[in-house]
């Protein structure tokens, strides 16, 4: 795969088995324990892809996702939200945004490595 995807997760077992997972499949994975670290990182890094929580303390995947937009070196970076969250309007507000998809935990690991399939190579 070679992309860099960044994940940002404030679980530490949620972020550790699903790097291990992104790792397996030959994705390089740069984590972050919150909001705030994963927006430091994104700029450091520019990752491919960005894979984050929604709730989280401090900076939410949502603030997350508007401080990449707002910056021109970060703001064509596709984005993954994942949450505990199956509401309706959580994820109707993650796609309003644009460039972005929504997964629900616990998901599938098959389905997010479809999902990241797509939106690393959207001609598949």
């Amino acid at each position: 795969m070679n992309a860099n995807i960044l994940l940002i997760e404030d679980n530490q077992d949620i972020r550790e088995n699903t790097a291990e997972l992104l790792e397996l499949e030959g994705y390089r994975v740069i984590t972050a324990d919150n909001g705030l670290e994963g927006i430091r990182l994104a700029g450091l890094h520019f990752p491919d892809l960005v894979i984050s929580d929604v709730l989280m303390p401090g900076a939410d995947g949502y603030t997350v996702f508007q401080a990449l937009l707002d910056r021109e070196t970060t703001r064509h970076i596709p984005f993954l939200f994942i949450t505990a969250k199956s509401e309706s309007g959580d994820k109707a507000k993650a796609l309003s945004i644009g460039r972005c998809a929504y997964l629900v935990k616990p998901f599938d690991e098959k389905e997010l490595l479809d999902c990241l399939a797509k939106m690393l190579n959207p001609s598949l």
